[in-house]
C-alpha cells in the first residue's frame, strides 16, 4: 500500500486516505498534466494582497563541493561531515545550523582501514556513545573486490583524527554488491542500531535497506539485519539509498533518496512504519524534488535529519553551477509525525476540502487525481482547505491548479486562518485546460486553513499548493 504524503488517521486497505479537509502530497513533475505550464497569477491587480514576500527556499549555507552531509550538534558546536573531497572525511563547523559553516583544513579520518584503498570514501555519519568517544560509519572501497563496503573508526574528538576499528570492514556483503551509506539511530529506549544500504545497483541486484541492532560500542552486532525496503518503484529508477531513521512520537521515519544522483531526477523521500524493523510503508510522492523546490535546488538528496532544540532541520546537498554538490539547510515540521520541508510544495486535494454553495466534478479529464470542484458560482460559495502544516512563521507561495472558461480573467477571494487575504486571479484558459495561479501568503507554525471564495467570472478548482 502507498500512502500520501502524511495524514492525521492512517486507513487501512488499498484506497487513499481520507482526511478530514484534504489530503496531502509532494508536487513533481509526474504529479500535473504534461501541458500544465504555470500561469502568473496579476499580484499587483485591484484587491490583491501583495505584502506578503515568497516562501523561503532551502538556505546554501556551503558554497562548496560537501556531498552527503552528516550534521549533528556536540556540546555548542555544530559538525558536519561530507564525502570525499581531497580527504578521507572533510569536516566543518558552525555555531548554527544556518551558519556561518567553517570549512576545517584537516583530514578527520587520516587513514583508512587495512583492508581499503583511498579514493572512494563515502557517506559518513559520526554519533557519540554512551563511552563519550565519537563514532564514525563510512563507506570506503574494497582493495580485494573492488566492491564498496563499510568501516568503523573511533576518535576522542568529533574532529579526529579518527582511528579505524580492526583490520576488516563491519558490513560487506560481497555477493549483494557490496555495502554503503551507513547511519546510526539510537531509539527511545537507548537501543542503538545501524542502518545500511547493500549495494545492488553494482551488481544488478535488488538493493535494500537494512536495519541492524548493534550493542552500546555500535560495533558489536546483536542478531541479523533486517531488509526493511527495496527499489520497488518506478520514480526511484532502480535506486534507494543514503537511508536515515528517526522517531516522531511512535512512528520511526525512514528518510532515503532516489534517482540517478548526477541528475535532478534525484529526490528525497520517506517511509513510515510504527516497528524499527518495519513493514515501512512509502510516501505517495517524494518529500523533495528539484521540481517541489521550484528548481531552487537541482537534485536535493543525501539527506540528513537535525532535531535541534531550536526547531528541526533538514540537512542536504544540491548540484551547484560551479559544479559538484553544495549543502542546504531547510526548516522541517511534523504533521502528525509525517515531514514537510519549508519550500518544498505540498499538495491538497481541492475536492478533499469543506465545500459550500458549490460541488465536486468527477472525470475532469487532466485533473489531479481525476476531480475538481466546480459550480463555485453563488456569492456564499467557497473551499476551505484545512490541515495545511507548516514548520514556521512566515511567507509561503500559495499555488492554485484551476481551469477559467470564462470570458475573461476570474478570481477568488483568499482568506487565511480566518482574515482576508485578498484574492488571487485565473487569467482564461478554457475548461478542463489546467494551469496555475500564485500568490504569497503569510502563514503560522502548525496548522492552517485556506478558504477560496466567490469573486469574479468563474473558475472550477483542482488543487492547491503549498511552499
Amino acid at each position: 500500500m502507498v500512502l500520501p504524503r502524511f495524514s492525521p488517521a492512517l486507513v487501512a486497505g488499498a484506497a487513499v486516505i481520507a482526511m478530514a479537509l484534504s489530503v496531502l502530497t509532494t508536487s513533481s513533475a509526474a504529479a500535473t498534466p504534461a501541458d500544465d505550464t504555470p500561469a502568473s497569477s496579476d499580484r499587483g491587480a485591484a484587491g490583491d494582497d501583495v505584502s506578503a514576500e515568497a516562501t523561503l527556499p532551502p538556505n546554501l549555507v556551503l558554497d562548496r563541493d560537501f556531498p552527503d552531509p552528516d550534521v549533528s550538534k556536540f556540546g555548542d558546536t555544530y559538525y558536519a561531515y561530507a564525502t570525499n573531497e581531497g580527504k578521507n572525511l572533510p569536516w566543518a563547523t558552525a555555531p548554527d545550523p544556518d551558519g556561518p559553516w567553517t570549512y576545517r583544513p584537516t583530514d578527520a579520518l587520516p587513514n583508512l582501514g587495512a583492508w581499503a584503498k583511498e579514493g572512494r570514501t563515502w557517506a559518513p555519519d559520526v554519533s557519540r556513545r554512551s563511552d563519550g568517544r565519537y563514532l564514525l560509519y563510512y563507506t570506503a572501497w574494497h582493495a580485494a573486490s573492488g566492491r564498496q563496503c563499510i568501516g568503523a573508526a573511533l576518535a576522542d574528538s568529533p574532529g579526529g583524527p579518527f582511528a579505524p576499528v580492526g583490520t576488516q570492514p563491519l558490513v560487506c556483503p560481497l555477493e549483494a554488491g557490496g555495502a554503503i551509506d551507513a547511519s546510526s539511530f539510537t531509539d527511545t529506549d537507548g537501543a542503538r542500531y545501524l542502518v545500511w544500504k547493500n549495494d545492488g545497483n553494482a551488481i544488478g541486484a535488488t538493493t535494500w535497506i537494512h536495519v541492524q541492532r548493534v550493542a552500546a560500542d555500535g560495533i558489536t552486532f546483536q542478531g541479523g539485519a533486517t531488509q526493511v525496503l527495496r527499489n520497488d518503484r518506478a520514480d526511484e529508477a532502480g535506486i534507494i539509498e543514503a537511508p536515515v531513521i528517526t522517531k516522531v512520537g511512535g512512528q520511526y521515519v525512514l528518510f532515503y533518496s532516489a534517482g540517478p544522483y548526477t541528475t535532478n531526477q534525484y529526490g528525497t523521500s520517506y517511509a513510515v512504519s510504527s516497528s524499527i524493523t518495519g513493514p515501512y510503508t512509502k510516501a505517495f510522492r517524494f518529500l523533495m524534488t528539484t521540481d517541489s523546490l521550484d528548481g531552487a535546488v537541482g537534485g536535493p538528496g543525501g539527506a540528513d535529519v537535525l532535531r535541534d532544540a531550536g526547531g528541526d532541520k533538514l540537512v542536504f546537498h544540491g548540484h551547484r553551477d560551479a559544479g559538484g554538490r553544495g549543502m542546504y539547510v531547510a526548516d522541517l515540521g511534523w504533521a502528525n509525525g509525517y515531514p514537510v520541508v519549508r519550500g518544498s510544495r505540498v499538495r491538497y486535494e481541492a475536492e478533499r476540502g469543506t465545500l459550500t454553495s458549490c460541488s465536486v466534478r468527477e472525470n475532469a479529464a487532466g485533473a489531479s487525481d481525476g476531480k475538481v470542484v466546480a459550480y463555485i458560482d453563488h456569492a456564499d460559495s467557497a473551499v476551505d482547505v484545512g490541515s495545511i502544516y507548516v514548520p514556521t512563521t512566515g511567507s509561503y507561495s500559495l499555488h492554485v491548479g484551476y481551469a477559467n472558461g470564462s470570458a475573461g480573467t476570474a478570481s477568488h477571494t483568499v482568506t487565511v486562518n480566518g482574515s482576508g487575504a485578498g484574492s488571487i486571479s485565473y487569467p482564461v484558459t478554457g475548461w478542463d485546460n489546467w494551469r496555475q495561479a500564485s500568490k504569497d501568503v503569510t502563514l503560522q507554525a502548525g496548522w492552517n486553513t485556506i478558504r477560496l471564495g466567490k469573486g469574479t467570472a468563474f473558475a472550477e478548482l483542482d488543487y492547491i499548493e503549498v511552499a
